[in-house]
């Protein structure tokens, strides 16, 4: 079987089965992060919650992601429209945006450390350890999303990304674009909330 066989497949359904696992693995995400957010808020409540202020790399953060959701667009619009040159551009975009995303995640830590907020040890609360285990889920998964979009770039440069095989596309663009909304979440949630 080809890969462009492969990717015309469909369930009974109508739906890629390969759209379908992106959409239950989404819901599990969303689930985690859902308790995370619900576990927040009860521990918050119970007191001993070490009050800091928001790293500013966060805000930084937010405006790089929410960047490289727009060049994820691009990318898209790119290919259905077979124009391989945007494609290519964008989708290297895209890539290093996210890249800068991570990097100033880890930036973030570094400030949180340099301001005694630890995730585990004798001096740690709460609610340092919250604010690493939501944003380490959060880049763990955005790994996994420029493990994809570099996957994407590279058949991009291979020409087998196009019109006509768009499913590797829409798979990538949409599980971009719903990091960079969980991302938005997160970041509106710990400002509300911290």
């Amino acid at each position: 079987m080809n890969a462009k066989a492969i990717d015309e497949r469909t369930t009974t359904t109508g739906v890629h089965p390969l759209k379908f696992t992106l959409w239950l693995l989404i819901m599990s995400i969303i689930m985690m992060f859902a308790a995370f957010t619900s576990a927040y808020i009860v521990r918050r409540e119970e007191g001993n919650w070490l009050e800091f202020n928001l790293p500013n790399g966060l805000v930084l953060n937010t405006v790089f992601i929410v960047l490289s959701s727009i060049t994820m667009q691009w990318a898209y619009i790119s290919a259905k429209k077979d124009n391989l040159i945007n494609l290519k551009i964008s989708l290297l975009i895209t890539f290093i945006l996210g890249s800068v995303f991570l990097v100033g995640q880890w930036n973030v830590w570094g400030e949180l450390v340099i301001n005694k907020i630890f995730f585990g040890g004798p001096t740690a609360n709460p609610s340092g350890s919250f604010m690493y285990v939501l944003t380490g889920v959060h880049g763990f998964h955005l790994i996994t999303g420029l493990l994809f979009l570099l996957i994407v770039l590279i058949s991009a440069f291979q020409y087998k990304v196009h019109s006509k095989n768009l499913v590797r596309m829409e798979l990538c663009t949409t599980y971009w674009h719903f990091l960079s909304a969980l991302w938005v979440y997160l970041y509106v949630f710990l400002a509300v909330y911290h």
